[in-house]
């Protein structure tokens, strides 16, 4: 072979290289961002759940106007979004960490998984925070 072709050779396998390697890290990027939006809708699903049971008179299985007792129903807990836990409940408000299944942006804190809290008060969602 001459040279030309060789160098041509080598200047399309780097092409293809290069090619490969913005392809796998848009989907990378694809996927977290769509793991980020799957948590922030579970944890909004929950808040309007925990908000029912605030509402909820005591007599007919809710809170009474108290997050207490709140738990999270069979089945949300852990998800293929991820897992979602009770941080604290109190009487006026409770706060629910959801981590998903995709890393972060951080990866060098805490197991690098997206993570975020959301604190829900009588109002609805007070704030939602992502902690990693």
């Amino acid at each position: 072979m001459g040279q030309q072709q060789l160098l041509l050779i080598i200047l399309g396998i780097i092409v293809v290289g290069l090619a490969i390697i913005v392809g796998l890290t848009l989907f990378s990027s694809s996927a977290t961002k769509s793991n980020r939006d799957a948590v922030i809708h579970d944890l909004h699903n929950l808040a309007f759940r925990a908000d029912a049971y605030f509402r909820k008179p005591i007599m007919m299985g809710g809170g009474g106007f108290s997050f207490v007792n709140f738990q999270i129903p069979t089945g949300m807990s852990t998800t293929l979004n991820g897992s979602y836990t009770i941080l604290s409940a109190g009487q006026d408000s409770i706060v629910i960490q959801g981590t998903g299944v995709q890393s972060g942006d951080s990866p060098s804190v805490a197991g690098g998984n997206i993570q975020y809290q959301a604190t829900i008060n009588q109002f609805g969602i007070s704030t939602l925070n992502q902690t990693n």
